[in-house]
């Protein structure tokens, strides 16, 4: 999964701004600062506190590549909780809810897996039992 930087030359650097993420924006003296300080802000914005209700928007996969910008791929784990969680709210469902489609015993189990964790294959497996059409595939789409 890959956020998109669009990166701006002024006479003393760069700056960069996330197309998908408003808000987020980062600058650098030279372009290698600059990339460093494009994933720092990503990740940054992107983290969240245990049990935050944020959804953050997912990657727009038609933006087409150009010169001024810059693609940021995602840890999978995070992507896979991001992916999670909007699939989750995109199909007007709680936690608690999807927990108990998915057959977990309490709705901690299943909010630790919007919140950054390594889910196992039995996990996924469940996931794409319960809802067939889950886009597990954008975990790891570059």
């Amino acid at each position: 999964m890959n956020y998109h930087f669009k990166v701006h030359e002024e006479k003393t650097g760069y700056w960069a701004e996330c197309l998908e993420l408003k808000g987020c924006l980062t600058q650098g003296d030279s372009m290698e600062d600059l990339k460093k300080n494009m994933e720092e802000a990503l990740y940054l914005y992107l983290d969240e506190p245990f049990g935050s209700n944020a959804a953050f928007p997912l990657p727009d996969d038609s933006i087409a590549e150009a010169p001024d910008l810059f693609s940021l791929a995602v840890d999978p784990k995070q992507a896979f909780s991001i992916i999670l969680r909007n699939y989750r709210i995109r199909n007007r469902m709680t936690q608690a809810a999807f927990q108990h489609k998915l057959g977990m015993r309490n709705r901690n189990s299943y909010a630790r897996l919007e919140n950054r964790a390594n889910p196992s294959l039995e996990t996924i497996c469940r996931i794409k039992t319960a809802f067939p059409d889950f886009p597990i595939e954008k975990v790891f789409h570059s």
